[in-house]
């Protein structure tokens, strides 16, 4: 209930992450993280790699999921497959369903469908895959690497969260969510944790190239997503029906067109 929710947030709010992190392998059923791989996800993983070293588990203790949106930077494809070999942790890889290429994308639903039609890009190769994998894995809970400091949509978010938009629900775990983007990063030089080469060259916060620039000095991490447009969120973490019903409306549009 909102109110259980709100209870374990109040008792959350005073755990470091690697307590929450503890606590949720052990209360949460069904706990997955999707992550691509920005320094938040990583922290989180290594996070995660430290406890199973520390229980002496076997195997990574979450699956692992990553969405490939077949318009990642190359760095982020080769990070992802090097965070799965450093901790040796199995990556599963989702890619928009029945195209598992971009040539196959665009024959389908035409180039920079991210411009002609953001919403429906947004279903298409982040919102559905990601759904996708969650039923596949039969998740209950997701683990975010969201984080207040980033803003906008994400500036009050709880450490746990109910996300109703979706059936059955679902709980969104912000691990890190009261940390900044300073702290994070100290985390990952502190601990050499693998990042995206990219991070070198100006980008703090990375997606897709095609909506992904380095962020200028004085511009907040994730400045560099989405320039121009009042944007601010990929699709993942919005209102899961709505998405779906922009999907189908454009779809019914579409064939229409070409009768």
């Amino acid at each position: 209930s909102p109110e259980y929710i709100a209870y374990l947030n109040k008792s959350l709010s005073t755990r470091t992450p690697q307590e929450i992190l503890e606590w949720a392998l052990i209360s949460l059923p069904g706990l997955v993280q999707t992550t691509a791989f920005g320094l938040t996800g990583l922290a989180i993983l290594d996070m995660i790699s430290k406890i199973r070293e520390k229980r002496g588990l076997d195997q990574h203790p979450v699956p692992l999921i990553f969405i490939d949106t077949l318009y990642h930077f190359k760095e982020t494809l080769d990070l992802a497959q090097k965070a799965s070999e450093t901790y040796n942790a199995p990556l599963q890889i989702y890619t928009p369903n029945t195209f598992p290429s971009t040539s196959a994308f665009e024959d389908h639903h035409g180039q920079k469908l991210w411009e002609t039609d953001p919403d429906v890009y947004d279903y298409l190769v982040k919102v559905e895959p990601g759904r996708r994998a969650a039923l596949e894995n039969n998740a209950q809970v997701t683990i975010t690497g969201r984080r207040r400091s980033q803003g906008a949509a994400r500036a009050a978010i709880p450490i746990l969260e109910l996300d109703s938009s979706v059936s059955p629900p679902m709980l969104k775990l912000n691990v890190l969510a009261d940390w900044d983007y300073n702290k994070v990063w100290g985390y990952i030089q502190e601990n050499k944790v693998p990042y995206n080469e990219l991070h070198e060259k100006g980008y703090k916060s990375i997606g897709d190239w095609h909506s992904t620039a380095p962020t200028a000095p004085g511009e907040s991490e994730r400045d560099g997503r989405w320039k121009g447009q009042e944007k601010t969120e990929c699709g993942l973490h919005k209102d899961y029906f709505k998405m779906r019903s922009s999907f189908l409306a454009a779809e019914k549009k579409r064939k229409n067109g070409q009768r």
